[in-house]
């Protein structure tokens, strides 16, 4: 089974884009989670919300950028970047760092193009023998009917 950590560096392998310069286009807000953590809830600004702008990022060109936004569309919000809300760690660190492996996930989902199938054909080998078999099976079906009605 892959964990997290290696799921990510397979991402970044196939983005060609690295944490660090991802992490520099990123803006980060921290504001007081609600949930788990007693009184650490009150004190501490634990909730992080990463905002991305794909117009500004010099990681992607236009075609890729125009991409991203068609299929990040809902993910926008209303000044134009795409936001991602991680409030489910106590530490504002590893909040930021989950905050950003989803950005890195939406990112690589978004510019993901499926391989086109190609349309292929039975062989005719194949279709012989399928229809052989379908003789077969229908010759042992009569010989049975053909012998339980005597």
């Amino acid at each position: 089974m892959q964990t997290a950590y290696c799921k990510l560096k397979t991402l970044f392998l196939a983005m060609n884009i690295n944490k660090e310069g991802l992490q520099k286009e990123t803006i980060y807000k921290a504001s007081r989670s609600g949930g788990k953590g007693g009184q650490n809830v009150n004190k501490v600004s634990s909730k992080v919300e990463l905002l991305f702008s794909i117009d500004d990022s010099a990681l992607f060109n236009d075609e890729e950028k125009l991409l991203l936004k068609d299929k990040l569309q809902a993910r926008f919000n209303k000044d134009g970047y795409v936001q991602v809300i991680c409030d489910e760690e106590r530490s504002q660190y590893l909040n930021k760092q989950k905050a950003l492996d989803r950005l890195i996930i939406l990112l690589n989902q978004a510019l993901h193009k499926p391989k086109v199938r190609k349309p292929t054909r039975v062989s005719k080998a194949a279709k012989a023998a399928r229809l052989e078999n379908k003789r077969m099976i229908s010759a042992k079906k009569e010989s049975r009917r053909a012998g339980s009605r005597d």
